[in-house]
C-alpha cells in the first residue's frame, strides 16, 4: 500500500452535472452535493445507482462538504479523484517502488519545464543521476478490457508529449504514466476513436525515446468498524500496451 484514506462516507450516486457536481444519497437518506474533480466525460466510470465513496472536507467553511473519490462499477472500484494518481506515483517514486522506473531519488513535484511553459507532475533522478521527467495521466475510460486515454480530445495532453520528447532530445529521460485507475482492465491503449491525433503523438513519443508506462492500479476499499470506509492505493505492475488498429 502506498497511500490510504480512512473515514470515508458511503453513498449512492444519483447524478453528475455541471462537470464539478455530483448528487449522492447518503446512508441516512439525505442527499449531499459532492465536488467532482474530474472535468472529463467520465464515460464508463459511473452510472446512476452506483455505490460511491466520499471524503469529508476538514474545512467547515467549504461550500461543498464532500469530495467524490471512487465509484463501484459492477464490483470493481474506479478512482475518479484526479489528484490521487500524481500523489500515488510520487510516493511510489520516493519509496523506489514505481514499476518500470527503479532507482529513482530526489523526487520533486509540479516543477516548471519546457518551452511550452508546462509543469511536470514528477521530476526525479535515476541511479545514473539523470533527470527523469514523469507525466501522469488518469486513465479511467474502459474500452473492452482496456484502460484508455483520453476520454475527450486533449490538446493539452499532446503538448505534454511533445515536451517529453524535447527532454529526451536534451539528453534527459522522460516517461508518461497512464494510471489505470480501475480494477477491471488488463491492458492499455490510446483512445484512438476519440482522439486519433493524440494516439499518433503517443507513438511519436515512444519512437522518440519517451518511456510509455501503463500502470496497473490496485484500489482496495474496506468497510471499517462504525460504518466508515477506507481506500488504499498500490501499484502492482505495468500493463501491456495493446494498440488497436
Amino acid at each position: 500500500m502506498l497511500i490510504r484514506k480512512t473515514g470515508l462516507v458511503p453513498g449512492v450516486i444519483l447524478k453528475r452535472y455541471k462537470r464539478f457536481l455530483a448528487d449522492v444519497e447518503l446512508a441516512d437518506g439525505t442527499v449531499a452535493t459532492a465536488h467532482c474533480t474530474n472535468t472529463g466525460t467520465m464515460a464508463s466510470s459511473w452510472e446512476p445507482g452506483d455505490a460511491v465513496l466520499l471524503e469529508a472536507s476538514s474545512n467547515p467553511a467549504r461550500k461543498l462538504a464532500y469530495t467524490w473519490l471512487a465509484c463501484n462499477r459492477a464490483g470493481a472500484w474506479v478512482g475518479v479523484e484526479t489528484g490521487m494518481p500524481n500523489r500515488v506515483v510520487a510516493e511510489a517514486a520516493r519509496q523506489n517502488r514505481l514499476p518500470g522506473l527503479p532507482g529513482l531519488h530526489s523526487v520533486l513535484t509540479e516543477q516548471k519545464y519546457g518551452e511550452e511553459r508546462s509543469r511536470i507532475d514528477v521530476l526525479a533522478r535515476d541511479a545514473r543521476d539523470r533527470c527523469v521527467y514523469i507525466e501522469v495521466k488518469n486513465a479511467t475510460l474502459r474500452v473492452g478490457d482496456l484502460a484508455c486515454f483520453p476520454d475527450a480530445v486533449s490538446l493539452r495532453g499532446a503538448k505534454h508529449l511533445r515536451e517529453l520528447r524535447a527532454m529526451v532530445r536534451l539528453g534527459h529521460r522522460a516517461a508518461i504514466v497512464f494510471f489505470a485507475h480501475r480494477g477491471d482492465v488488463t491492458g492499455f491503449d490510446a483512445a484512438r476513436e476519440i482522439d486519433p491525433d493524440y494516439a499518433a503523438e503517443l507513438e511519436r513519443a515512444r519512437d522518440g525515446g519517451v518511456e510509455i508506462l501503463p500502470l496497473a492500479v490496485s484500489l482496495e476499499a474496506r468497510r471499517e468498524p462504525g460504518g466508515a470506509w477506507s481506500l488504499a492505493w498500490d501499484l502492482p505492475g505495468v500493463l501491456p500496451w495493446v494498440p488497436r488498429m
